[in-house]
């Protein structure tokens, strides 16, 4: 993939370089950490920054690197837990904004560019494929509808741009899926362009009816799914679910994919009972979960 050189001197300087300061006591910080790195891209004229929600959940600080070298104090305006994205602005205009793309009409194989930070002064370049379009699920109860994988690795913190040869922004690299491949996720633009007057406003989607969450990371097995981990304090925990438990039934239905948790957990909001049943050394054991609410859980102290 060649990409003009005036074309990739453009798309570096809409990209930022975040640095997140996280307190101790806030219930992300056992996960990810209370400094986190990330990268951003410039989305309007008025200093908004779009990036990925695990980089700036529960930021007490957030310092913004333009390419320059120039640094200044960001806030978070919005995180979205389903889509994965937030977003953070800082008091400054007329930066070099990104144009915003879609997928529409993206297709397998189209030639894309990722653009990310390293560092404060530092971006990287990358290239390639798009090799999938579609439904991707993860571990940490993530389901994206479409996302858009593709073969130019994530060259730097997650949260920067994934841009079409014409140069607009068509996804926010989320994670590399694969070192030896250099496959990554991107989450589509179009997910705040859909919502963005409701990030705005609210500080995340309200349309959308909420979904209750257990705080487990789920690993798919051939016949049930594995508690990999469970979130310190979340509702899971809190019920008495632990590492190693197999979920083999929800509300008394059998659950045969992970995918399947998810959709029958979802159909549920934060505050209804839940009955899940376990395998736990060669025994059932059943527990009732509350569902909770991961905005409320993981919001901004």
């Amino acid at each position: 993939m060649d990409a003009p050189v005036p074309l990739v001197k453009f798309l570096l300087e809409t990209v930022v370089n975040l640095h997140a300061t996280v307190p101790r006591d806030h219930p992300s910080a056992a996960i990810l950490g209370n400094e986190r790195m990330g990268s951003g891209v410039v989305v309007d004229d008025d200093g908004l920054i779009l990036t990925v929600n695990y980089v700036v959940m529960g930021a007490q600080t957030v310092q913004v690197s333009l390419m320059k070298g120039r640094r200044t104090k960001a806030e978070v305006v919005a995180l979205d837990f389903e889509t994965g994205l937030a977003l953070v602005r800082v008091k400054r205009q007329g930066l070099r904004r990104a144009a915003l793309g879609t997928m529409e009409g993206l297709e397998r194989g189209a030639a894309v560019i990722g653009v990310g930070s390293t560092g404060t002064q530092e971006r990287r370049v990358s290239g390639g494929l798009v090799t999938h379009l579609g439904e991707f699920e993860a571990y940490w109860e993530y389901l994206l509808d479409r996302g858009i994988v593709s073969s130019a690795g994530n060259p730097g913190y997650g949260g920067g741009g994934l841009f079409d040869m014409a140069g607009n922004l068509i996804g926010i690299l989320y994670l590399n899926l694969n070192e030896v491949a250099r496959n990554s996720l991107s989450i589509p633009v179009d997910a705040f362009q859909t919502h963005a007057q409701e990030l705005l406003r609210y500080g995340r989607v309200v349309s959308r009816p909420k979904r209750a969450w257990l705080g487990v990371f789920a690993h798919a097995l051939e016949e049930g799914v594995i508690v990999a981990g469970v979130v310190p304090g979340g509702p899971g925990e809190v019920a008495g679910i632990r590492e190693g438990d197999v979920i083999v039934s929800f509300n008394a239905e059998e659950i045969g994919s992970r995918r399947d948790l998810y959709m029958r957990l979802w159909s549920h909001e934060p505050g209804e009972r839940l009955s899940i049943e376990v395998m736990r050394e060669d025994k059932v054991k059943r527990f009732e979960v509350t569902g909770g609410d991961r905005a409320e859980f993981f919001k901004q102290r």
